[in-house]
């Protein structure tokens, strides 16, 4: 995950202030220093780190945080409120049109992710509703229709193009497709380069000179650290663009073009790229980021997540079968598929606050839910929605259909139990309240933990 480094100097160094009952302005000045370093470790942009710490320092020294009674804690809050200040302070909206189609126009380098950046924000756009088209401007690099045109209808959305033709013309024809076919977004993916150069940059002038977007979006790589922040710049200056994407955010970048990207170019990002899948894609808030580099995850990122992938009915009638203390293995089985749609596990439980941390050196091996599957897929009907009929012999059987040993169905059978067990015991919560809860017992370590 993008700024584990960072997180972890910025937390060694409020460990140190959090040690002091009463802070000093020679306190606050060396974690500032720890603080700079970090964000410079982190490629953040010199001189965006140095303001910051000098901005945090000079507010940090005041009366009100030294007599505080919790001095460590409003030092934290004001970096916090500096970090969302220094990312823009609040969520970026993409932009509408009074007449549609609203024409969104991608740039950047090649390589950087465009085309399938194209697709996610089309399918983000239809699942509020609206009905966008994508256009496939990148005529010089091979194979970038075809795969406008996959990605395109894996997000279900249809995708515009006219081959090897003039991307000018192209531009223009799409807007009139988009018009004719009732289109309230159009979203141009235009041709990179490896390196920023007069014809690239002419190009692109002439498609925002013939079709006038509403919003020019430049797609960068985060793990390209500073020269992503340079490549903004020379976008920003040559077209005038309007937000950032960034890509890669899931990865073990160090993350400073999300710090230094918004300082240095004065535009905001608008959506950060968190995975390979078409879902992997969320509107980029800076409060929240703040959030997860301070460790203090992101909850309703989470709920948001959840709320896309998850099926209510599916919700409704299994928190129905807890009721009744009705869970079986197909429940089992439906639990797993819902929480492998929301990505990566570890990405999800670093959302929570608290758990980042101690899960930063804990090996999640994502194939363990593939192995419950093949366990529970490996059962009967009857089987699955009785699990107490399951004796040794069915075992042995359901073992041998896996591959698995028969100390692995043991072991799936316990938690199913140790789940219903604590579902009884929480049903029971609402009739007695807190004092007559029994005590939950502990549970066996979840699927995805070493030692299945």
């Amino acid at each position: 995950m993008a700024f584990e480094g960072l997180s972890e100097k910025l937390s060694a160094a409020f460990k140190k202030l959090r040690s002091k009952g009463k802070l000093t302005e020679t306190d606050v000045r060396e974690a500032m220093r720890e603080v700079r370093l970090a964000l410079l470790e982190a490629d953040v942009n010199y001189k965006v780190a140095k303001d910051f710490t000098a901005a945090v320092a000079e507010r940090a020294i005041g009366s009100k945080v030294m007599e505080s009674l919790t001095p460590a804690q409003m030092v934290i809050k004001i970096v916090n409120e500096e970090l969302c200040s220094l990312m823009g302070g609040q969520a970026a909206r993409l932009a509408s049109a009074s007449r549609p189609p609203c024409i969104v126009m991608m740039c950047g380098l090649q390589g950087s992710g465009k085309t399938t950046q194209s697709a996610k924000l089309a399918k983000m756009l239809k699942s509020e509703g609206h009905r966008p088209l994508l256009a496939a401007c990148d005529v010089y690099r091979p194979a970038a229709i075809k795969q406008l045109q996959v990605v395109g209808e894996k997000a279900g959305v249809p995708v515009f193009e006219m081959g090897a033709a003039n991307p000018v013309e192209i531009a223009k024809k799409a807007v009139a497709h988009a018009r004719d076919y009732g289109n309230d977004y159009l979203i141009l993916d235009t041709a990179g380069r490896l390196h920023i150069d007069e014809q690239l940059m002419d190009e692109l002038k002439d498609i925002k000179s013939a079709v006038n977007p509403h919003e020019i979006l430049f797609v960068v790589d985060a793990m390209t650290g500073q020269d992503a922040v340079n490549a903004a710049s020379a976008f920003n200056e040559a077209l005038g663009i309007d937000g950032v994407i960034l890509t890669k955010l899931d990865s073990d970048t160090r993350g400073g073009a999300a710090l230094s990207v918004r300082a240095v170019t004065g535009k905001p990002i608008k959506f950060a790229g968190m995975g390979e899948k078409l879902d992997d894609f969320e509107v980029f808030h800076p409060e929240r980021m703040a959030s997860r580099i301070l460790g203090m995850g992101d909850v309703l990122s989470l709920i948001e997540k959840a709320e896309r992938q998850i099926d209510l009915k599916q919700a409704e009638e299994l928190a129905r079968k807890m009721q009744e203390n009705k869970f079986d293995f197909n429940d089992m089985l439906e639990q797993f598929r819902q929480i492998g749609k929301m990505g990566d596990i570890k990405g999800l439980l670093s959302m929570v606050p608290g758990i980042g941390r101690q899960i930063k050196d804990v090996e999640i091996d994502e194939r363990q839910i593939a192995r419950v599957e093949a366990i529970i897929l490996s059962m009967t009907p009857q089987e699955r929605s009785n699990p107490d009929i399951l004796n040794h012999s069915r075992k042995r059987r359901i073992a041998a259909g896996c591959g698995m040993k028969v100390e692995d169905i043991n072991r799936l059978v316990k938690q199913l139990e140790s789940m219903r067990k604590m579902m009884k015991q929480m049903k029971g919560l609402g009739k007695k309240g807190m004092r007559g809860m029994p005590r939950i017992p502990s549970m066996t370590p979840p699927p995805w933990r070493p030692g299945f």
